[in-house]
């Protein structure tokens, strides 16, 4: 495990948050009289949606308001409406901004990943990473109070994801690490929807079960469905390299 990250607590109303370094990176004073159009505007803007991303992934959507984004960045909430007409909107830019940044780290998995097993093993590593800091009531704000930003998450998954997925078995199959006889469309759907599991309380109670470690067990269990005798060789090469480098940070 890394080194213990320093916090900074910071209160508003009668909720106490905590804020690490990370957090802090994007925490600054802004401008709101740049212009719009101008670059530094722009900078504004993605550091508000900075800001917001991380409380809302944090401490989930319902429970951060627009005062508490503006106090975390010392900027009056008229900066804010400057960009975005309500919360609403300003959750929605924040879906697009994750997807994005999701997508962009999807297609460089599968253009450094040594093999079809390997992208799947580099996609768990950065979903367990962003997982770690990630309030699992945040999907279930998202579709209970902002209808728009839920779809654009369920077109994400059921179109680009969908796309990744099929070509992660079509690449597997030909390299003959998975099984062949498949039907990928069945397959597919089914891991997209085993993978947002992780986040239904009633199948995994967030009390009783560490969301990071139950998203690496079904995304394991994916990779036993559809591979061959030759990728389950790969699995257990990648999980004892997976498992050193878990040690090793735990030793740090």
């Amino acid at each position: 495990m890394s080194h213990a990250t320093p916090v900074q607590k910071w209160t508003s109303g009668k909720k106490t948050y905590q804020e690490t370094f990370v957090t802090k990176k994007v925490s600054i004073v802004l401008r709101p009289e740049t212009h719009r159009s101008s670059p530094a505007t722009m900078d504004v803007k993605e550091r508000i949606l900075g800001k917001a991303a991380d409380l809302f992934l944090r401490y989930g959507i319902r429970s951060i308001t627009m005062d508490e984004i503006a106090a975390q960045l010392g900027i009056s909430k008229k900066t804010i409406y400057q960009f975005f007409t309500d919360k609403d909107d300003m959750v929605s830019a924040v879906i697009d901004r994750e997807i994005h940044k999701n997508e962009e780290e999807c297609v460089q998995f599968r253009q450094q990943a040594e093999n079809a097993v390997h992208q799947i093993f580099m996609a768990q590593d950065s979903v367990e990473e962003m997982l770690k800091y990630t309030n699992p009531l945040m999907l279930y704000d998202l579709e209970k109070h902002h209808p728009r930003a839920y779809q654009r998450l369920k077109e994400f998954k059921y179109q680009f994801l969908y796309k990744i997925l099929i070509d992660n078995l079509q690449w597997g199959m030909e390299e003959g690490l998975y099984r062949g006889g498949m039907d990928k469309d069945v397959v597919v759907k089914a891991r997209i929807e085993n993978a947002f599991l992780v986040f239904n309380p009633d199948v995994f109670p967030h009390s009783r079960y560490k969301v990071a470690e139950v998203a690496y067990e079904l995304a394991i269990m994916f990779l036993h469905g559809v591979a061959s005798d030759k990728g389950r060789t790969l699995i257990e090469k990648y999980t004892i390299e997976r498992n050193k480098k878990l040690s090793h940070e735990q030793k740090v």
